[in-house]
């Protein structure tokens, strides 16, 4: 049986050497609901606190709306929570696929290249976990760490869905290949649809960042280019919404 690869990169901590906070309803819960998670200290008002069942390890601090608008960006939606965070392990990218393989599953890869902003990436988590995907897969060098801001537009996918970082992704989609996935890289410049290419094989979803798209060795490394049919009067997707559109095509492709 083919063994792949178990080389992987750590989450690591945020910014300036911080724990990750994360804030809202959706975020923390979806947190404290996970086990691979290690809470360090919720702070809350009393009314939000008192809705949740908390372990008696992790440390409280009650505060009022103001004290909790200090500990979180401006007009961070904190919704009464904010917790201190440990970032959860990295995923070995050969873990997830022998995973796949081994259940014969169908479930899509998503390949992100140089998507570097936070709100995009908690976006196409969401969508990952709404469209059953195996992983979403980063360089590392080129994503950013876990946040506030990418488990808030997660919206809890953040604890749900593994998020694989590598070191070289073009040695990562050499290593997707041997799985036996399909590598198809979205873009705007190619007559092929995304439909076309889509015959029920396993699919690995490569994206490029919305400023630069693919860089060309990554383009190298897919069986084929395709593009989403939208209409001529708007030039391109948001990264977000284009993952949510190709994920959606997926899984009806693969329905029928």
């Amino acid at each position: 049986m083919r063994q792949f690869s178990r080389h992987r990169r750590p989450s690591g901590p945020s910014p300036k050497g911080q724990a990750p906070r994360f804030w809202g309803r959706h975020a923390v819960l979806a947190a404290l609901a996970n086990p691979e998670r290690r809470v360090k200290r919720v702070w809350g008002t009393r009314e939000a606190i008192a809705a949740l069942d908390l372990p008696p390890v992790v440390p409280i601090s009650y505060a009022d709306v103001v004290d909790l608008a200090r500990l979180v960006p401006r007009d961070a939606p904190h919704q009464g929570l904010v917790i201190e965070v440990d970032p959860l392990e990295g995923h070995y990218l050969g873990d997830i696929l022998q995973q796949e393989v081994d259940a014969d599953s169908r479930r899509p890869l998503i390949v992100l290249d140089q998507v570097t902003d936070p709100h995009n990436i908690g976006a196409v988590l969401r969508s990952a976990a709404a469209f059953d995907a195996a992983a979403i897969v980063t360089q590392d060098r080129h994503s950013p760490p876990e946040s506030g801001v990418i488990a808030r537009a997660a919206s809890g996918a953040l604890e749900s869905v593994p998020w694989v970082r590598v070191v070289n992704l073009s040695r990562a989609l050499e290593e997707i290949a041997e799985a036996r996935y399909w590598r198809i890289g979205l873009m705007g410049d190619t007559q092929t649809t995304l439909a076309e290419t889509l015959d029920g094989s396993r699919v690995a979803l490569v994206l490029g960042s919305e400023g630069d798209g693919m860089r060309h060795n990554v383009m190298e490394h897919c069986d084929v280019l395709a593009r989403l049919p939208i209409s001529p009067r708007m030039e391109s997707l948001n990264i977000s919404n284009a993952a949510a559109i190709a994920l959606y095509a997926v899984a009806t492709a693969s329905a029928n």
